[in-house]
Parts: structure tokens; C-alpha cells; sequence
């Protein structure tokens, strides 16, 4: 396939299909990793820039966005390709390698929050409203920004053109709730009967309980921030609460038996699927999403003086 822009390398990612229970159960993996920047947040990036309010007055215009980094590295390369000036707020804890992405594209980073491990959601929303008045930019607010759902149709699409309706439960992470309850919404319009189960790590507030510390990045909502209008509970059948030590056990349990490196809130999901998948009916048909590549993790996850 020859493109014009590497924009239109975004989708269109394999199914992987891990082999369970002799073959009664199918549970496949979207290896999201395959977008230009290596996750799913290609697609909901290029979504919320298409939906920017560019006016004839204002044909370009600078953004914003508050990211512990896979959002940050996809709307920098975005911003990159499309000549919009780009500034990340990021997490002190963020990896250095997504660090350094955002600045390959030649977009910004300001650094917040204290570098202890805490995720600093609340402040990197602040900061992120503040930086967009006084530098006259779009704060395209992932948390609270329809296109962010929207930017998923295309996953539902390509998931019933693969598995048809043969999907029985979808199972995800759930951050913005943009992955989860966009692609959901619309395999819902086709699979009445699908079951969705969200995943946050435990210490996340998504699903109530009191919040706490967690390590899985760019997943859940810690406590003292606010869960953002994306995320549709009515098309949540379940949440679930998946702590550090599980979701980081099966990111060693892949590489190690599969080939393939993810990330903790992937392997937060996995780690649900591989339970729903002991216990489903003959014949169910599990989906889960591989939402990035764990080479964005070798210094923490896959790093044993870390762990």
C-alpha cells in the first residue's frame, strides 16, 4: 500500500488470538501498537484535530492537552503533519521515551506534578486550561471532548468486518472512556446482546471506592479528579478493579509465552479477559485491546530494579 501521509497509516490493526480452553472460547487481541506512534490514541488524536474550530479568521491555531503520554505522542506527530503548534502537559512519572516523542515532532512539554509516582491528572488539567488563554491555543480536553469517543467508530468497524457478530463480550481499559465506550456504542448497534466490562486499576475512582495510588499509566482516574462526560456508563455492563501486581504479572506472562510486549492497562485488561474467558460459555468470543506497545515501558514495567 502506498500512502500520501502517514495519517492514513491509522487503523486497521490485526487481531491476535491467543488459544484458550482447547478451542470453546476465542479471545483475540487488537494490537493497537500498530498505529504510527504505537497505541490507540492515533485514532481519537486525529478525531478531536479534525473537530478543531479552525475558522477562515483563524485557519491555524496552537492546542493543548493534559496526557501522561500516548495521547501527547499522537497529537504531537498530528500536529507535526498538519502544522499546529503543540504543548503537552505531562506527568513528572511519564516515561522518558514518550518525553522525548513529543519533542522528536517538535511540539512542547511542561512537566507537572511532583516526582513521586503520583499521577497529577488535576494539576496537568489546570495547567493545560491556564496555558491555553495565555498562549490563545485549543485545549482539546480528551476527557470531556465527544470526537474523542467519535475517533473509535473506525475499531468497531474494522472488529465486525474481522468477527462479524460473532463478539460476545468486549473487554477494555478505561481512562477517558474514549476506547472503551466509543467502540462499544457502536458494536452495540450490531450486537445487541455484547457484554462490555471496563478496567481501572484498583485505586481508581471510575467505578467508585476510595481512590489510592496506582502505577498503570495513562488508565483510570485518580481521586481528587474529575471522571470526564466521555465516559457513558450505560454502555458499561461491568467495571472491574485490577491492582498493579496482576496487571504487570501478565505483561511479563506475554512476552515471555507470547512474544509480545504491552502495557499495564493492557495488561489490566487482559488480565480480566483471561477470567471472563475461564468462565464464558462455550463459544463466547472475548475481544480485548492491546492499547500500546510495552517498549514504551522497558524502564519500569519491564524493569526488575522497578518492580
Amino acid at each position: 500500500m502506498i500512502v500520501d501521509s502517514i495519517l492514513e497509516t491509522i487503523g486497521r490493526t490485526p487481531l491476535l488470538q491467543l488459544p484458550l480452553r482447547g478451542g470453546e472460547v476465542q479471545l483475540f487481541i487488537k494490537l493497537e501498537m500498530f498505529n504510527p506512534t504505537g497505541s490507540m490514541k492515533d485514532r481519537m488524536a486525529l478525531s478531536m484535530v479534525d473537530n478543531l474550530p479552525i475558522t477562515q479568521d483563524k485557519p491555524t491555531m496552537g492546542i493543548v492537552e493534559s496526557s501522561s503520554g500516548n495521547t501527547a505522542s499522537a497529537l504531537a506527530m498530528i500536529s507535526a503533519v498538519r502544522r499546529l503548534d503543540f504543548t503537552a502537559l505531562m506527568d513528572s512519572h511519564a516515561s522518558l521515551d514518550k518525553i522525548l516523542t513529543v519533542r522528536a515532532f517538535g511540539s512542547s512539554v511542561q512537566i507537572v506534578g511532583n516526582d513521586d509516582g503520583a499521577l497529577a491528572t488535576d494539576q496537568r488539567d489546570e495547567q493545560a486550561r491556564r496555558v491555553a488563554v495565555e498562549e490563545d491555543a485549543y485545549w482539546t480536553e480528551q476527557h470531556n471532548n465527544p470526537a474523542n469517543a467519535d475517533g473509535y467508530r473506525g475499531l468497531a468497524a474494522e472488529l465486525l468486518e474481522d468477527l462479524g457478530p460473532t463478539i460476545t463480550h468486549f473487554v477494555s481499559a478505561i481512562g477517558t472512556g474514549g476506547s472503551l465506550c466509543g467502540t462499544a456504542r457502536q458494536l452495540r448497534l450490531h450486537i445487541p446482546g455484547v457484554q462490555v466490562i471496563g478496567v481501572e486499576p484498583a485505586g481508581s475512582i471510575i467505578f467508585g471506592g476510595h481512590g489510592g495510588q496506582y502505577l498503570q499509566s495513562g488508565t483510570g482516574t485518580p481521586e481528587g479528579a474529575n471522571v470526564g462526560i466521555v465516559i457513558d456508563y450505560d454502555v458499561i455492563d461491568r467495571g472491574r478493579k485490577i491492582a498493579d501486581d496482576k496487571a504487570f504479572s501478565i505483561c511479563h506472562y506475554l512476552a515471555q509465552r507470547h512474544g509480545l510486549l504491552v502495557g499495564g492497562s493492557t495488561g489490566g485488561a487482559i488480565y480480566e479477559a483471561l477470567g471472563v474467558a475461564r468462565e464464558a460459555p462455550v463459544g463466547s468470543c472475548i475481544v480485548t485491546l492491546a492499547c500500546d506497545s510495552g517498549t514504551k515501558y522497558l524502564d519500569t514495567i519491564f524493569n526488575q530494579d522497578w518492580l
